[in-house]
């Protein structure tokens, strides 16, 4: 029994270290970055960059106010998004188009830099996330002719307190960034807990195994399915921790992060990416349905391409061996 509590102090202690680093890792860029863009929206910065893409909403089915919602999802999150959608009235259409747009595209400072943590381009994650926004953005509104009644957005108030000075302006960039950090901690030590738990009792590598015909089908490792599973469910920034530590401990290779990463930015924390768009009346099957389906084509037809490519490397490589030994 005593025995049983040392092993179980050890993988919490273990967890807890694990933990409290990967918070510090990502701290480091989220709190910054947080602190930044909260003051920003509040100077005539964020308001020029509004005033800037308002004339080139029309060419995505979109009027000028959706440029607001649009820009703060992607500088902040999807709940500033969704907080600004509410602020004026929209079609169905438009609320749906933009719902798609900021699934696609949202938080883009924090979850791109945190992306370039474990190795991959955070300029490379923002094209490709602002790429599928436009696309999906385009093709709905060019194939969908119907969502021309105004959204009901139900029971959900948009009202924020007014802030009145610089001091405030601070102080309430200081309490989100402070606030992100400690919900961020709270959810990776318990999470690295888990994972130290879950490896050292063996269950990760059943788990890989059960994915395995899953991580095949995209193209990677059964190392990666970790990674998956933890992006798909709790999102990019917190699911990062766990994806740096596949890359330092589980041996992921640069390919195999590039095409979960690839995947991740176009799916993830579904279910909670999903469900906030639920208040706005806008049908959510087809929002989850369009991210999964992009998800997949898009990591499989690169993955494709990737093989193929390395194929050829391999190939020109053993001729020339071939010619240099004759």
């Amino acid at each position: 029994m005593k025995e049983s509590e040392q092993r179980l102090n050890g993988i919490l202690k273990r967890g807890l270290q694990q933990g409290l680093h990967v918070t510090w890792t990502l701290g480091k860029v989220i709190f910054p970055i947080t602190l930044f863009v909260t003051i920003l929206q509040y100077t005539p910065v964020l308001p020029w960059v509004i005033d800037l893409l308002s004339p080139v909403m029309g060419l995505i089915g979109l009027s000028g106010e959706a440029a607001v919602p649009l820009v703060l999802g992607n500088a902040l999150n999807l709940f500033a998004g969704i907080a600004a959608i509410i602020s004026f009235d929209f079609t169905v259409k438009e609320v749906f188009i933009m719902a798609v747009m900021l699934s696609f595209c949202h938080n883009l400072f924090i979850e791109s830099t945190v992306a370039s943590k474990v190795g991959v381009s955070g300029l490379l994650i923002s094209a490709i996330r602002m790429v599928l926004a436009l696309v999906a953005a385009v093709t709905i509104n060019l194939v969908w002719s119907g969502g021309s009644e105004l959204a009901s957005y139900g029971m959900i108030a948009s009202q924020e307190a007014e802030l009145t000075s610089w001091g405030m302006i601070i102080t309430a960039g200081l309490k989100k960034a402070f606030g992100t950090i400690f919900q961020l901690a709270v959810i990776v030590i318990v999470l690295m807990i888990i994972m130290q738990f879950l490896r050292e009792k063996g269950f990760l590598l059943i788990l890989s195994n059960r994915l395995e015909p899953v991580t095949k089908l995209l193209g990677m490792s059964r190392n990666t399915s970790m990674t998956l599973v933890t992006g798909l469910t709790i999102g990019l920034a917190y699911g990062a921790g766990l994806m740096i530590h596949a890359v330092q401990e589980e041996g992921v290779s640069k390919k195999d992060m590039y095409l979960a990463m690839l995947f991740l930015v176009s799916c993830h924390a579904v279910v909670e990416d999903t469900v906030v768009f639920i208040p706005l009346g806008i049908p959510v099957w087809p929002l989850l349905l369009i991210r999964l389906a992009t998800a997949i084509i898009l990591t499989i037809t690169v993955a494709f391409i990737w093989n193929r490519v390395d194929a050829k490397k391999r190939k020109e490589k053993m001729n020339e061996h071939t010619y240099d030994t004759f």
